[in-house]
């Protein structure tokens, strides 16, 4: 039995994080043990400790910042842990996790290193000094890495124009589960939610799945809750999640006056009740690797407007009832909406959605099917190859 280690900086909600828990939940126990490393302060924390045969470790210094000392402590603790439990794969998720697990596989001698890339760490938010730093970072750590896997082609392309990777490098999607999705709640839930969200039976509802960080731009979808609550008497929007930004968006409620049309919902475990409350669904971000919460919305047949950011477009592709837009338009994500309204004639859609089966490569249980194949590949590989004299050395 191989040991694979995964290391991920926070199990905060989020697709990385419930992409990595999904993995080492049902990774085939006959051939891998998993073992998962993260830090602490996640809201999935709870989640990971109640996976049979996973042993999750925490490490108190691995936080999302850049932090000297405490990125120096946490690389040699890493070390010090392959270097106790030999695993045969590191698989890393996050950039902060990414660059300190691979170099810490590395000195350690790990024979395979994979990092998932669930979009970038580099981003528009970033002044232009500090990307070039994190693309050097990044290409650097490639050189290092066995394979690269991508959930979306155009993280792919981007990475190979920037030098991270050549050949070593697959697809394999953040899949999901559509079940839940697909079935009827039933009027009564789907009433009780709707009202919780101060939605009565003719508002016209129109929500979003985002943790509030910059990433997800939620002071976009404030802003377009502003220009279609102005023309649309009966509309009203729910954002589903939290973090960060919430004081911000708090505020800028206030300031446009939006407090009786926004609801601020939280985090909610039962996102695909909420999505059938729904009667379209929005996303603003403003980068992304492939957001599940587009494959969850489409599984329960909603309308989806969205900006064209990371793998979107490849998500509903072949979708009939999607927009895309630039990133930050919020005039244009506002028209969108507003074509939609009209084009359904202001009614409610849940009554009648029109679903089309999620393609198989986004079932969650395909991801995992290909992550063990090319485990099982990988380590193949490896076993044929002697490790170089380096990693003899240190181990």
């Amino acid at each position: 039995m191989d040991i694979v280690c995964h290391v991920i900086t926070k199990l905060e909600l989020g697709g990385a994080q419930e992409v990595a828990l999904y993995t080492v939940s049902h990774l085939d126990r006959k051939q891998f043990r998993p073992i998962l490393i993260t830090g602490p302060g996640g809201l999935l924390d709870e989640a990971a400790q109640r996976i049979p045969d996973l042993e999750v470790i925490t490490l108190p210094e691995l936080g999302r910042r850049i932090h000297v000392v405490g990125d120096l402590m946490t690389l040699v603790r890493l070390i010090l842990l392959f270097r106790r439990y030999r695993p045969k794969i590191v698989h890393t998720h996050s950039s902060k996790a990414g660059i300190l697990g691979r170099w810490a596989a590395w000195c350690a001698g790990v024979p395979v290193i994979i990092h998932t890339i669930h979009g970038y760490g580099i981003t528009p938010a970033q002044s232009p000094g500090v990307q070039r730093f994190l693309m050097l970072l990044e290409r650097v750590t490639g050189w290092i890495t066995t394979h690269c896997v991508s959930v979306a082609e155009a993280d792919i392309e981007r990475g190979r124009q920037w030098g991270f990777f050549k050949k070593n490098v697959s697809l394999i999607r953040p899949g999901i589960d559509p079940r839940p999705f697909h079935g009827h709640v039933g009027r009564e839930t789907r009433e009780r939610i709707r009202h919780e969200f101060g939605a009565g039976p003719n508002t016209w509802l129109i929500g979003t799945v985002a943790c509030l960080k910059p990433q997800k731009a939620p002071g976009d979808f404030i802003a377009v809750a502003k220009q279609v609550c102005e023309i649309i008497p009966h509309a009203k929007f729910v954002l589903i999640g939290d973090g960060e930004l919430r004081p911000m968006v708090e505020s800028l409620m206030e300031q446009l006056q939006l407090q009786n049309r926004v609801y601020l919902a939280g985090w909610r475990r039962d996102v695909p009740a909420c999505l059938s409350a729904m009667d379209a669904f929005v996303l603003t971000s403003r980068w992304e690797g492939l957001p599940r919460a587009i494959l969850e919305a489409r599984a329960a047949g909603l309308p989806i407007v969205a900006t064209k950011v990371g793998g979107v477009e490849e998500a509903i592709m072949d979708y009939r009832d999607g927009t895309l837009v630039e990133a930050g338009a919020v005039d244009a994500l506002s028209a969108a909406l507003l074509r939609l309204h009209q084009r359904e004639n202001g009614s409610p859609s849940g009554k009648s959605r029109w679903v089309k089966p999620l393609p198989k490569e986004f079932h969650i249980e395909e991801m995992v099917k290909e992550y063990e194949a090319l485990y099982c590949e990988l380590l193949e590989g490896s076993r044929e190859k002697p490790l170089p004299q380096a990693f003899r050395f240190i181990r």
